[in-house]
């Protein structure tokens, strides 16, 4: 039986109804497309009564999935492919991200942050399963700001109630490392300039841990730490070739980003390499500066506990010196302090090796100055070394007269003053007592 219209598909007007399964079909004779589906009775009590049912129902499928959850899951599928994520990763991240569309604080949100939202799923599944993966690889991958993505992936956290475990400095460490182009031999990368892997890493790893040792990581940006510390272990491998290469080359070469305050981590390490390099005996008789330090970085790193607890404190020069001449005293009684300041002004063969308060007089730990000259600062947070907010003084006050007890009390403070019975009762008690 012909129809009016004509298909959307084809075009054509050869339209005819067709019973499928008992179901009435509006089908084009031309291509097969169906335009509309009738109803089907479903159970033998609706078919007695004559009542019909939608198909939707009659399936259970109550309502189809919108196309932005199967363009969103798509997105999803897809990234996991990318980054050749194992196929429960991918199973988890749909999941989470089919959660997150049916909660009202991403219905209205705009297209960005919904296309966002399947990248955060996807971080928040890796981070979970331990897998490393830093926000920058997504946000490269989606082209999306790190701050944005940022906002959507705090969001999608507070509403699923999700636990997302932080990322080890250990895994970003070899991370972002591995996407550095000095291990395989290139056209961009001189002879010289290529490093294995394995080396480069436990050297980098050393120099991470040694800036966390000495609070450079806390309060600070990952990235820019794990550059700069690649950029020292990369020098301190071959210094020859290598100490007249700027941090910008060096990133251009490994084809990383320059972060900016690289320059400044750089500056840092070195700072602190120095301090313990004056501590070396076989290297005080040398004249080291922020680039021949980095060609002892092994040596330094080999000893680097005691190191750090000889070039660095925490504490006052003349505390130290008082706890040492106390501890020499009691363990050589007819010493006195005037013995120990003989003593220090002996050469340092007379001294020996075993007595630390002597030998360490005129080092770091008790007068907080480097062997060769300069302040070393103590181990503590650089922002509570260079605070950014320095606190203004306050203005002088004219000078209080003197209280008499006969000041009015002011409204907001009366609250103070009032006491209900069982505070009274309660203070004559302990007045008696």
């Amino acid at each position: 039986m012909a129809a009016r219209g004509r298909c959307p598909e084809c075009g054509s007007a050869a339209l005819v109804e067709d019973a499928h399964y008992a179901q009435q079909q509006l089908v084009c004779a031309a291509c097969g497309c169906v335009l509309a589906e009738g109803l089907l009775t479903t159970t033998y009590t609706e078919e007695e009564h004559l009542r019909e049912v939608a198909y939707s129902q009659s399936t259970g499928q109550k309502e189809q999935l919108s196309r932005c959850l199967q363009r969103g899951i798509r997105r999803v599928q897809d990234l996991c492919k990318v980054l050749q994520l194992p196929a429960m990763f991918e199973e988890t991240a749909v999941s989470y991200f089919q959660r997150a569309l049916q909660l009202p604080a991403f219905h209205l949100v705009s297209l960005e942050k919904k296309e966002l939202l399947g990248g955060c799923c996807v971080f928040v599944t890796c981070r979970q399963h331990n897998w490393p993966l830093t926000m920058g690889t997504i946000c490269s991958l989606l082209y999306a700001k790190q701050d944005l993505f940022a906002t959507v992936y705090l969001s999608l956290q507070k509403e699923l109630g999700l636990s997302v475990p932080a990322l080890s400095l250990a895994d970003l460490v070899t991370t972002h490392l591995n996407s550095f182009r000095l291990f395989q031999p290139t056209a961009n990368v001189p002879a010289p300039f290529l490093e294995d892997k394995e080396k480069l890493l436990a050297r980098t790893m050393a120099i991470v841990e040694l800036a966390s040792e000495t609070w450079l990581v806390t309060g600070r940006h990952p990235v820019p730490i794990v550059t700069a510390a690649a950029f020292l272990a990369w020098q301190s491998l071959q210094p020859g070739p290598r100490l007249s290469c700027p941090l910008a080359r060096f990133c251009r070469l490994a084809g990383v980003d320059l972060p900016p305050p690289a320059h400044l981590r750089v500056k840092e390490l070195l700072e602190i390499l120095l301090g313990m390099a004056s501590q070396l005996s076989w290297l005080r008789g040398f004249n080291l500066d922020k680039k021949t330090v980095v060609k002892h970085i092994g040596d330094l790193l080999q000893h680097r506990v005691f190191l750090l607890k000889n070039a660095f404190s925490q504490q006052d020069g003349k505390e130290q010196h008082d706890m040492a001449s106390g501890s020499l005293d009691k363990d050589f009684p007819g010493q006195d302090s005037m013995g120990l300041g003989s003593l220090d002004k002996d050469s340092p063969g007379q001294g020996s090796p075993s007595s630390p308060p002597v030998a360490q007089e005129k080092g770091c730990p008790s007068t907080g100055k480097r062997q060769h000259g300069g302040t070393l600062r103590p181990l503590l947070p650089p922002c509570l070394i260079y605070p950014r907010k320095r606190l203004r003084p306050a203005a002088p006050s004219a000078p209080d007269s003197a209280l008499t007890g006969d000041e009015p009390i002011l409204d907001s403070e009366i609250e103070q003053y009032l006491r209900s019975p069982e505070e009274i009762q309660a203070f004559r008690k302990a007045k008696a007592w």
